[in-house]
């Protein structure tokens, strides 16, 4: 029961803010919102009501959500168009892409307030730069040479460590290789040889091995401003940006397999897992992390999403007229087939993780 609702507030949360981006962009540029949905209403199944010319429902199936605009071709396949001043297609090409937008740039927001709420509430933990073991993490080549917390490495073969980062370097960069330590403790010096671990590491937009011995750094807490923790926030939606893009063209390069992908099962499952392992507050961070992951790729230039729609609205406006509404179909035809077989992909994955 707990992963059950959890999912459908994480998923909940995510569409709500998505579709209430295109709603106020709508409205804020005078577009006709016909209905705005929580959930699908597959067969009329759900609760619905009509207010102020928009009809607003939850749907009794919570995989995703809907605006419908007037005036707009997308996924219902409504080709309908009476060139009234408050349908989509008689807006300028700003106007339309700001409202195809506007879900995206809500998803990134939202990311951007949770993680600055939580670095507010929570405060952060900041790396000592020294290079001063913070914890020796057990049964790794580090607690088997003898290594404590409190230690400060010196040198790697006969190499002078000033900090946590060069130490950090040397360390990545000899996966499986005998490392000739120096450390101090106590104001005394002592000597060890160390194998390192050869460890799987996501670098750039690929996977690379990366040599590590099982250490940590002291990690100083401290509480943050108001202003600390929305830079903090920035940066932290920047940094899961940045992941999800490079991991986005690892798959599209062949770096990183499809089978990584994860749909609505383990999505369900990350949900449960984490409220009951780290409560609200991680389960806020999964929210913020999925948040972002959902902005980004409903903003890729594909039939379909998000980005579809701004692609069609970019090229209207370069060539001055309107595309072919066939052409438009045809363009949503493509995008629903490959989102099936991506979505039949997916969930055959999470199904093969659950079974395995």
């Amino acid at each position: 029961m707990t992963t059950i609702l959890s999912f459908i507030l994480v998923i909940g949360v995510l569409v709500f803010f998505h579709e209430l981006g295109h709603f106020l962009a709508a409205k804020s540029v005078g577009v006709r919102v016909e209905k705005f949905y929580l959930g699908f209403n597959f067969f009329g199944l759900g609760w619905k009501k009509e207010y102020k010319g928009t009809e607003y429902g939850i749907g009794l199936f919570p995989l995703g959500g809907y605006v419908k605009l007037a005036g707009v071709i997308d996924e219902s396949m409504d080709t309908e168009f009476s060139g009234a001043p408050d349908e989509f297609r008689s807006k300028n090409t700003l106007q339309k892409i700001w409202i195809m937008s506007a879900g995206v740039i809500m998803n990134f927001l939202l990311a951007i307030l949770i993680f600055s709420h939580l670095a507010y509430q929570n405060g952060i933990n900041e790396a000592d730069t020294q290079a001063i073991v913070g914890q020796v993490i057990a049964e790794y080549p580090a607690e088997i040479i003898g290594l404590k917390d409190g230690d400060q490495i010196l040198s790697i073969n006969g190499i002078e460590i000033t900090d946590w980062e060069d130490m950090t370097a040397e360390i990545h960069q000899r996966p499986d290789e005998t490392l000739l330590l120096t450390w101090k403790r106590s104001g005394v010096i002592m000597k060890g040889s160390v194998t390192t671990e050869s460890a799987t590491h996501f670098v750039g937009d690929a996977f690379v091995q990366q040599g590590r011995i099982g250490i940590a750094p002291i990690l100083n807490h401290r509480y943050v401003t108001l202003m600390e923790s929305l830079k903090i926030g920035c940066e932290r939606t920047w940094y899961i940006l940045d992941l999800t893009y490079r991991s986005l063209m690892a798959i599209i390069k062949g770096n990183v397999s499809i089978k990584e992908l994860v749909g609505p099962i383990m999505i369900a499952k990350m949900a449960g897992d984490t409220v009951s392992t780290g409560g609200m507050n991680a389960l806020l961070g999964l929210m913020a992390l999925l948040s972002v992951n959902f902005g980004l790729l409903n903003i890729l230039p594909i039939p379909v999403l998000d980005g579809g729609h701004v692609l069609i609205a970019m090229v209207e406006g370069l060539i001055q007229r309107e595309l072919p509404t066939k052409v438009k179909l045809g363009f949503l035809h493509v995008g629903l087939f490959f989102f099936l077989m991506l979505f039949i992909t997916i969930m055959y994955n999470d199904i093969q993780r659950l079974l395995q």
